[in-house]
């Protein structure tokens, strides 16, 4: 059997008042623009006008948001490497040929 990697990523943001919020991203973008739109929520400001992501840019808003009260705001970007089996009607045809 053979298997193919693909990428998830995790968002994990909390601060204290009740559950963390965690959600699963299909790309890297979608998990940084995920973690910026729920800082931003949590701080009270406007969104994100529509531009290309930067991931630094989210990165220091999040950590400048966790400063505020770093015992108890917390948040994190972790990505997966999952494996998923594929089954033999999946492969090319040259490969199910061997």
């Amino acid at each position: 059997m053979s298997y193919e990697v693909v990428s998830a990523y995790t968002l994990l943001v909390g601060d204290g008042d009740g559950p963390p919020t965690v959600s699963v991203h299909t790309t890297a973008d979608d998990a940084w623009r995920a973690l910026d739109a729920a800082i931003r929520v949590r701080c009270g400001m406007r969104a994100r006008p529509r531009r290309r992501m930067d991931a630094d840019a989210a990165a220091r808003l999040a950590n400048a948001w966790r400063a505020g009260d770093p015992d108890v705001r917390y948040w994190n970007v972790t990505v997966h490497r999952l494996p998923v089996p594929l089954p033999v009607i999946a492969r090319p045809a040259a490969m199910a040929a061997r």
